[in-house]
């Protein structure tokens, strides 16, 4: 038996007000790719794109997406992309456009890379911070995304020894 090889597409929505990001869903998402993908590629990228596509995974409060597609139609689907401007969900239409982050043969690779990606965005707010309180937490939030589960328990446990101390 042959197994179905499948591709993982991590994705960015961007929009302008990010509280329109909680009216998202995966079906909105859905039905904007396979309309894109419909619009760019005719009948003949619908219908690679219908099979085994589906979104695996949105974030409504970061904009991530997973989208999940054959590895034969991974290019049809990537090229369609940049024709997203709107995706139309309970009524409204939200106006936006995908940024594609990574391409990967595993839900897991995406989600390394992704934890990567956070970190360096978190490196980039770090000298953009107004205040102390600020960078602690930003900090915070480096060590968080870097540290392993033991390491993560010794670094709490000595940030409360320290916070005793004080």
């Amino acid at each position: 038996m042959v197994r179905v090889k499948s591709r993982y597409l991590l994705c960015e929505i961007n929009v302008q007000d990010r509280s329109c990001l909680l009216l998202l869903d995966d079906r909105a998402v859905a039905l904007a790719v396979k309309a894109a993908v419909a619009r760019t590629h005719g009948d003949y990228g619908a219908a690679l794109c219908s099979s085994r596509f589906s979104v695996k995974y949105l974030n409504a409060h970061t904009g991530i997406v997973f989208l999940r597609f054959p590895k034969m139609c991974y290019k049809l689907l990537w090229s369609a992309l940049p024709f997203i401007t709107c995706i139309e969900t309970r009524g409204q239409t939200i106006s936006c456009f995908l940024n594609c982050l990574h391409v990967g043969g595993t839900i897991r690779t995406c989600q390394k890379f992704l934890i990567r990606y956070n970190t360096q965005q978190l490196h980039r707010m770090l000298p953009k911070c107004k205040n102390e309180e600020e960078k602690q937490q930003v900090r915070k939030a480096i060590l968080n995304c870097t540290l392993t589960r033991g390491n993560r328990e010794e670094f709490e446990d000595s940030e409360s020894e320290e916070d005793e101390e004080e």
